[in-house]
């Protein structure tokens, strides 16, 4: 038996070597591999041995030869196949292992060069791996050093199950499927993405890499795992790439809030913190001090908050962590956290603390959904706005605080799912209607959450009012000034529903539905 060794990654493969050298297998391997394994004490031959050519081209080619994939790809079962290696003289090869290149890694450095990125594109490696798990009946493929143990196990009982082999087969084609997405995005990265047809390519690949696998989903009687998708070019941010500091491990409806949060508070250039319940919003307020900010996101709605996540735009520092630590939270999620925050809030036991990095927002990043048989892609809702481009509609114009909390109101508006209602004043949430299936229900919910801080303060609606009702409970409620897009048939029946309550009012010529 023999088996052709040749890997990026080099975890267990001098072990690995030295199983199948146990077991009577001849070892081929190339380069890096070749001396890691002979290092280790590991009897192997050069790939040289198999080609008769030496590696040429600074290594481009080495295992591009007719002895290497003769001997993988011959059928076994083929009297045909056998004649024809038996004719050229080659050997049948029986395993292969083979991992690639660390592309990922060589372009995750946003200032890589692109002949340096080009040289970490595996030519010879996906091709062996490709070839092997085609012929998985015959040849085991190893890409996976978390296979090797097992599969060695099975090699000392004698045989090695189809099954196994055909799962071997699948993780192949997987690992260089997920290769090959990465480089297509990397290539993509200094394309002209204002075309549809560039941003949203014919074939698309999402190359996801596992992070995790989870105790359950939604619901305990759903299986779940959590998948990174890697950015060429990017730091290291958001959900996926957060360094979990404290507390148990995150659940999948643990990450689902986070990243709600975690998108509402750095959706604000000002100091910002959000609290998140169930996705939405329950609390948000800038300040220039992020303490103030907490206590005011806190002060929309203090009994919602209680067990959900906070989320902050900035370093938490100690006054913000004291005050977050006089309430029971999930997670507390930031860029990072001062020293002594971590003092303060990792005596929590359960609360997870997750340092995100800085926010980056990539050129070609796009949001996936799944439905049943495909998916919805999307770029994201992150349109640059000027308030100061928005048209005053009502005889009545709104100051210059109202116009600042309408800008507030309006961002924040885009976190909330619809129809989406948000009532604010002093860049603070006081009240929000979500998810209703009309308007004027989700108008009276945010109302009702507001209570008393709704009188002197704006509302911001996500989409226009199809009816003055919305309005009309807003005025009754003690809305001041309303910022809303516009563009209903009964725009003039809205716009004087405004004007007899005294209420100032914006179009912004801009919808912002979040399903």
């Amino acid at each position: 038996m023999r088996a052709l060794l040749s890997v990026s990654d080099k975890t267990g493969v001098v072990e690995l070597g030295r199983e199948l050298v146990a077991l009577g297998w001849e070892l081929y391997s190339t380069g890096n591999t070749e001396r890691a394994l002979r290092e280790g004490g590991v009897e192997v031959a050069g790939i040289e041995r198999l080609t008769g050519v030496p590696e040429i081209l600074d290594g481009r080619v080495k295992t591009l030869h007719p002895a290497v994939h003769g001997g993988i790809l011959a059928r076994r079962d083929r009297p045909e196949h056998l004649a024809t290696l038996s004719e050229h003289q080659i050997g049948p090869i029986d395993l292969v292992v083979s991992n690639l290149y660390p592309f990922a890694r060589t372009v995750a450095d946003s200032n890589v060069a692109l002949e340096d990125a080009l040289e970490q594109i595996d030519i010879g490696g996906p091709t062996l791996t490709r070839a092997a798990a085609k012929n998985f009946p015959d040849v085991l493929i190893l890409t996976d050093p978390v296979d090797y143990a097992p599969t060695i196990a099975l090699l000392r009982q004698g045989a090695v199950p189809l099954a196994w082999r055909r799962r071997l087969a699948a993780r192949a084609f997987a690992h260089v499927s997920a290769y090959d997405a990465l480089i297509a995005r990397y290539l993509r990265a200094d394309l002209d993405l204002s075309a549809d047809d560039e941003l949203f390519p014919r074939e698309m690949s999402l190359g996801l890499e596992k992070i995790q696998g989870m105790r359950y989903g939604e619901n305990p009687h759903q299986r779940a795992a959590f998948y990174r998708m890697p950015a060429p070019g990017a730091p290291p941010a958001g959900l996926a790439t957060a360094r979990q500091l404290h507390g148990k491990e995150l659940s999948y409806n643990n990450i689902m809030d986070a990243d709600a949060a975690w998108g509402a508070a750095t959706d604000f250039a000002a100091p910002c913190v959000a609290i998140v319940k169930h996705t939405l919003p329950c609390g948000l307020a800038t300040h220039d001090d992020l303490a103030e900010a907490y206590r005011r996101a806190l002060s929309g709605d203090p009994v919602s908050a209680f067990g959900g996540i906070v989320a902050a735009n900035r370093p938490i520092d100690e006054a913000t962590a004291a005050e977050i630590a006089k309430t029971h939270y999930d997670i507390v999620l930031a860029p990072d956290f001062d020293p002594a925050a971590l003092t303060i809030l990792q005596k929590r036991k359960n609360l997870r603390l997750l340092a995100c990095g800085a926010h980056a927002r990539l050129a070609d990043r796009l949001e996936v959904r799944q439905v049943l048989g495909g998916l919805l892609v999307q770029t994201p809702n992150d349109l640059a706005e000027d308030p100061a481009t928005w048209r005053v509609v009502t005889t009545a114009a709104p100051t210059a605080a109202q116009l600042d909390d309408l800008a507030f109101a309006w961002r924040a508006v885009k976190h909330v799912k619809s129809n989406a209602i948000v009532i604010a004043s002093d860049r603070t949430l006081r009240g929000m209607g979500a998810g209703q299936p009309n308007r004027v229900t989700s108008v009276k919910l945010a109302a009702d959450r507001a209570g008393e801080g709704a009188r002197g303060a704006v509302l911001a609606s996500d989409a226009f009012f199809p009816f003055p009702d919305g309005i009309e409970a807003a005025a009754t409620a003690g809305v001041v000034a309303i910022a809303q897009p516009g563009g209903s048939m009964r725009d003039e029946v809205c716009i004087a529903a405004a004007d007899a309550a005294g209420i100032a009012m914006v179009f912004t010529g801009v919808r912002h539905f979040r399903h």
